[in-house]
């Protein structure tokens, strides 16, 4: 089985920090999202893994090969247009051939594993594929199965429907044996400009497959972590740093207090400051002066004099405060 990552994205909904970097590489928990992702791939041992790139892809080249060549056989493929989802996997064609495909989103980590879905979808027998699914509380913001009563098979999909009938949200990972009748398919979409909203759906994809009589089954993802937004990357990285084992050793620590969960890098420097719990900082960055928790802070940046709660601080950043002064009399209440 080979596995295909769209990773091609500009993240516009984590700006600024994907001004500069793709939404895959923005760090969280100790190092970038798709490498949560891969680090999660292992135990699944695919034959393959395909990266669909595209924004700013020389990064998360140089980031995979350093870090995972020895573990993976990868190929990448250039998304030039963000034409969608549907559009990213259909440029996989000829590397995936014939082979059966898993497609794991380049922006959702997940707590359990790859290999527990792949078991899951194994356990449906014979199907053209699986569809991880969760039930969910606004269904009109998610892809939407509905099952079929009786075999429980999908009966229909449908992208961010406006009156969904059901709250069987899609997850974002599949499996599809049938790859021959999926490519088919996308072909036959972008030949006729078959969009929803602008953009060449896998969704749609794989509804017009199961139109056309494929058979597909779903199996449950109890969680997923969506990194798409500032909101939901802090709480992610809360997470994932409760479930983080180990400790780097590689940091300087100067008159300061370091409050676990964290996740430190090498060469950061911190000097009579607090940090944590859930702060993860990034390779050669300073703290001074400064209490930080539940934040996510960039590589080489410096911090001095400040109090930082629920923030997200990039790369290469400079943030400065001053401390202040205070005579205060009895019952008074000030906020800063």
């Amino acid at each position: 089985m080979k596995v295909i990552i769209p990773a091609a994205g500009t993240g516009t909904r984590l700006f600024p920090h994907t001004h500069t970097k793709p939404k895959s590489m923005v760090y969280i928990a100790g190092k970038p999202i798709i490498g949560h992702i891969l680090d999660r791939m292992i135990d699944l041992e695919p034959d393959e893994i395909i990266l669909v790139v595209g924004y700013r892809k020389e990064q998360v080249i140089s980031y995979v090969d350093e870090h995972y060549s020895g573990l993976f056989r990868i190929q990448y493929v250039t998304q030039k247009e963000r034409l969608g989802l549907g559009h990213s996997i259909s440029l996989t064609r000829d590397l995936v051939g014939d082979s059966d495909i898993m497609i794991a989103l380049g922006d959702m980590i997940f707590k359990s594993g790859y290999l527990d879905f792949y078991e899951q979808h194994r356990k449906n027998g014979h199907c053209a594929g699986s569809i991880g699914v969760r039930e969910v509380d606004e269904p009109q913001k998610y892809g939407i199965v509905e099952l079929e009563p009786t075999s429980q098979c999908i009966k229909r999909l449908e992208e961010k429907p406006e009156h969904p009938v059901s709250n069987l949200g899609i997850s974002g990972v599949y499996f599809v044996q049938d790859t021959p009748m999926l490519f088919e398919v996308l072909s036959w979409m972008l030949e006729n400009n078959i969009k929803t909203r602008g953009e060449y759906q896998l969704t749609a994809a794989l509804q017009e497959m199961v139109r056309r009589g494929s058979r597909f089954k779903i199996f449950t993802v109890s969680s997923w972590y969506d990194c798409g937004h500032a909101e939901s990357l802090l709480a992610t990285n809360h997470v994932l740093l409760d479930e983080r084992e180990g400790a780097n050793d590689a940091y300087e620590i100067v008159d300061s207090v370091v409050v676990h969960p964290v996740a430190i890098g090498d060469d950061v420097r911190i000097i009579n400051s607090v940090v944590g719990p859930y702060a993860s900082v990034a390779d050669g960055t300073v703290i001074e002066h400064s209490i930080i928790s539940d934040s996510v802070i960039g590589s080489r940046t410096h911090i001095s004099k400040v109090n930082l709660r629920s923030s997200i601080i990039g790369d290469d950043a400079n943030l400065m405060g001053k401390h202040n002064a205070l005579n205060i009399g009895d019952s008074s209440s000030i906020e800063f």
